[in-house]
């Protein structure tokens, strides 16, 4: 019985508590090649929040460089002109860039850049 009463005291006067207290900082986390998480990639995914279809234009540079534009419209919803002109503009976009642009839930869309499709079927788990 005294090989379990050790470890237990160990934790309740403390003794285990630099351990738990101890944290992995991501920033200064390396990979096997080297290179640091969260330094420059070839692509990203970029998040967006659209407050009026002006907002766009700045925007959509992003998938003409080759990034993955998730657009936020929450703020525009009731607006259908302003989202008729949103994804008007981001089909646009798509055609240019060879890509491609979906609803994504409610009040998101996606646009992709050259080489990357959505697929609109979805991947369901196991009931």
């Amino acid at each position: 019985m005294a090989f379990i009463k050790k470890p237990l005291k160990k934790i309740v006067d403390g003794g285990g508590a630099g351990e738990s207290d101890a944290y992995i900082d991501l920033g200064e986390l390396t990979f096997e090649d080297g290179q640091a998480l969260g330094v420059a990639a070839e692509h990203w995914v970029r998040v967006a929040e659209v407050y009026r279809y002006e907002d766009l234009n700045d925007l959509t540079t992003h998938v003409y460089n080759g990034d993955m534009l998730l657009v936020d419209y929450t703020s525009l919803a009731n607006d259908e002109l302003a989202l008729k002109r949103i994804t008007a503009d981001l089909k646009n976009v798509a055609r240019d860039t060879g890509g491609d642009v979906a609803a994504i839930g409610k009040n998101w869309i996606l646009a992709t850049p050259a080489g990357v499709k959505i697929d609109r079927n979805k991947i369901r788990g196991n009931l």
